[in-house]
């Protein structure tokens, strides 16, 4: 008999993910049910599978979307974040399993007894970042502590990226995602995490100034800033006690220096609107944030203010997104200045046909054992093939389709609303991910902690 999976949402992260299941539906007795309210968007190759079939969708008409969820065995939603928790109301009430890649939201979290009371598994977080990131950190901090190792310190960072063949701007990036996350990156409160026990706060107007450096073998330098809330996964990693604990976005060396620019304007706000935007130029735009001057031109006015010179290589990276630019227009009415700033930032990154992206990701783990500290540096590089097949969607729909299908086979036994930081779920997700050259890599090195004369006190 064919198990349904129902798959809501075909947007960017799915191609493989669809491609996955797809391949693995003759053997596995699958039949994969696409719901999306643009059903003429996905693929040929998919849409005509034998194993597949593809309906319109509006998530909002209870009625279709209750059907189809209750003809289901699996839910797979890559819905917008704040849309599951009506899909999963809808698993507990027609007792469906559920995956997304989405973070847990405290309204899910609330569910949690009805899950496990109904025999369920609502895996979450099971993409890249949050994802990947968990399983492989949770794989070496289990086994440092199956040696017996204590854990000291744990700083993990991921970027999405342009691969090194498609780096072709000063700014050395490209929009593989979500462009408003990165335009309002950060924002919402102060960057908070601990260093050495110490709890440390970054506001945001200093954010980008604070940053972390890495080489990653065969990739060169990159470079990293905090997230908002590095302490989540305290209780979570088991790691209450450990003395430094930080996550980070990564890129390229320069770009948050550059970034800050564009901070120190005012560019990337979101809490007003610009009256009359629409129709008004790139460079009338970027006048705005400057003093009025009777005699001083746009771009002087703004070297003098972010004090910077002509031959400055930031001065390089303003006059690539045409900033200064009078024929090219706003056509948003009344955006915020983040809203317009991602509409001019998409002129310049959003990747062509023929562009890579890459994924990096990389693990710092400190830990003392039989009284020496040691460190383990991991880290992991996926590329990208096309603007469809990219690293992203790779690294985000796989471990999405590999855990579907260990719930369906009953391989992860565990009840209840969780993410993936158990034994049973990251060892077979891991090893599968090898296979699609996901692999990290691992280097013992001398432990770095910011304080060692302290620890060793």
């Amino acid at each position: 008999m064919l198990r349904q999976i129902l798959v809501l949402g075909a947007g960017k992260s799915t191609a493989y993910l669809l491609d996955y299941l797809l391949e693995k539906a003759a053997e596995e007795s699958l039949h994969i049910t696409i719901a999306d309210l643009q059903p003429q968007n996905i693929a040929p190759h998919i849409a005509n599978h034998q194993a597949c079939s593809v309906v319109g969708l509006d998530i909002f008409n209870i009625e279709e979307r209750q059907k189809l969820v209750q003809k289901a065995t699996l839910v797979i939603s890559m819905l917008p974040a704040s849309l599951h928790i009506q899909v999963a109301k809808d698993c507990v009430s027609f007792k469906k399993h559920l995956v997304t890649a989405s973070y847990v939201s405290d309204e899910l979290l609330g569910l949690n007894k009805q899950v496990k009371d109904n025999k369920l598994v609502f895996m979450n977080e099971i993409g890249l970042d949050p994802g990947i990131d968990h399983m492989s950190a949770m794989q070496v901090i289990d086994s440092i502590r199956e040696k017996g190792g204590k854990m000291l310190l744990f700083e993990s960072f991921t970027g999405g990226l342009v691969a090194p063949e498609s780096d072709t701007n000063l700014w050395n990036y490209k929009f593989t995602w979500n462009p408003r996350n990165v335009v309002v990156a950060g924002q919402g409160g102060a960057a908070k995490f601990i260093q050495e026990g110490t709890y440390k706060y970054i506001p945001y107007n200093k954010l980008f100034r604070r940053t972390e450096f890495f080489n990653v073998e065969g990739f060169g330098r990159f470079e990293g800033y905090a997230n908002r809330d590095s302490l989540k996964y305290r209780e979570a990693y088991g790691l209450q006690d450990v003395l430094t604990l930080y996550r980070g976005t990564m890129r390229r060396v320069g770009f948050s220096k550059a970034w800050n620019m564009l901070v120190e304007l005012g560019m990337t706000d979101d809490s007003y609107t610009i009256e009359n935007s629409e129709n008004m130029s790139y460079r009338a735009f970027t006048n705005l944030f400057l003093p009025y001057s009777p005699t001083d031109s746009v771009e002087l006015k703004l070297r003098h203010y972010l004090k910077i010179d002509q031959d400055d290589v930031m001065w390089g990276k303003l006059l690539e997104l045409h900033l200064f630019d009078d024929t090219k227009f706003i056509t948003l009415k009344n955006g915020t200045p983040a809203q317009i700033l991602q509409q001019i930032l998409e002129q310049s990154w959003t990747l062509d046909k023929d562009d890579k992206d890459m994924i990096v990701m990389y693990h710092k783990f400190g830990y003392s054992l039989n009284g020496e500290n040691k460190q383990i540096d991991s880290n992991m590089v996926a590329l990208g093939k096309n603007q469809t097949h990219t690293a992203m969607a790779k690294t985000v729909g796989l471990p999405v389709a590999m855990a579907a299908l260990l719930i369906l086979n009953n391989k992860i036994k565990t009840y209840g609303v969780q993410i993936p930081i158990t034994k049973e779920v990251y060892d077979p997700i891991l090893k599968e991910l090898q296979n699609f050259g996901i692999v990290f890599k691992e280097y013992n090195t001398e432990y770095k902690g910011y304080n060692s004369a302290k620890l060793h006190s």
